[in-house]
């Protein structure tokens, strides 16, 4: 079953930009106006390096508050009026990056924690596309996936999964009452941060090819494993470092993967930094709302999947 995987898109993003490092094209240390002088000029520009967008401690606000209005509140009560009328707008991610940049900024560039920012990430999607030439998706289709053997992994280029897929269904934290789908949708709010579409299988070898050194080099690696705290957009503390997620259980051991979300789908991968166990999962019904049975069924399903003893909880 092939499912929208959210932001594990990053990962592959990072790897793609990290293989460029490799080639001499892109330095993590680079400001990033230095090659989007006309995204982002000026003081920020000189501030913010390449790095800094890869681990979310850049301080560029998030944009999809912005282009998604009636999820915040802030027009009164949270409704899915934006999701419905974004259902077939096709963004530019010039558009989508301005929003953020607008936005108050959410820290000083470099600071920590940093905080998570999908904006960060259109703007690497850019940069892949000033340095090599290519569109952003079809370079890291081109360098990343096809080369980790990947069958049935891509960016779509329409509304609908290609193949066979389920149904996925958004509940708003509680504000869609029946949950409603939204497997046909126009990723391009958010393509080069979580537009991916995978299966699990091909996630599990991705990432186990990753941390074996056999997509990008050991050095390269080494760099996407360098972690910072950064708050997720649900508010809680992560170990982020390029593209990677740093998952640390007790009794455990330490695992490194990603987790994502778009309407109507959620995703999460991790393997054991020795490689030895993997564990990937999609889910097609996302952000129910309040309490509810799922929740503590997933965190059992985590750590069953994840060999941890009893008791213990991602």
């Amino acid at each position: 079953m092939r499912h929208r995987v959210g932001s594990i898109t990053k990962t592959f993003v990072a790897a793609a930009v990290l293989k460029e490092t490799e080639r001499g094209r892109v330095r993590l240390d680079d400001p990033i106006g230095d090659h989007l002088p006309d995204l982002v000029p000026g003081e920020r520009g000189r501030r913010v390096t390449v790095r800094m967008l890869l681990n979310h401690t850049s301080g560029i606000a998030e944009y999809i508050p912005y282009a998604f209005p009636s999820i915040t509140g802030a027009e009164g009560p949270v409704s899915a009026r934006s999701l419905d009328e974004n259902r077939h707008r096709r963004f530019r991610p010039a558009e989508l990056i301005a929003l953020g940049l607008a936005a108050p900024p959410a820290g000083e560039p470099g600071a920590t924690p940093g905080t998570y920012s999908n904006t960060n990430y259109l703007l690497i999607g850019q940069l892949l596309e000033r340095v090599t030439g290519l569109p952003a998706e079809e370079h890291i289709t081109r360098h990343v996936i096809r080369p980790a053997g990947l069958r049935n992994t891509f960016f779509p280029t329409g509304t609908r999964v290609r193949g066979p897929h389920s149904r996925m269904y958004e509940g708003l934290w509680g504000a869609l009452q029946p949950p409603r789908d939204y497997s046909d949708y126009d990723m391009s709010w958010v393509m080069a941060g979580a537009g991916l579409v995978s299966t699990m299988e091909d996630l599990n070898r991705f990432y186990g090819r990753l941390l074996a050194g056999e997509v990008v080099s050991r050095a390269s690696l080494a760099e996407m494993r360098k972690t910072v705290p950064v708050i997720a957009l649900d508010g809680s503390t992560i170990r982020y470092g390029l593209g990677l997620h740093r998952l640390d259980v007790p009794g455990c051991g330490t695992f490194w993967g990603n987790e994502g979300t778009v309407w109507g789908a959620g995703t999460f991968t991790m393997t054991r930094e020795d490689g030895t166990r993997q564990a990937s999962f999609a889910f097609n019904l996302i952000r129910w709302g309040g309490s509810h049975p799922i929740d503590g069924a997933l965190k059992a399903l985590e750590t069953a999947a994840l060999g941890c003893p009893e008791g213990s909880h991602p």
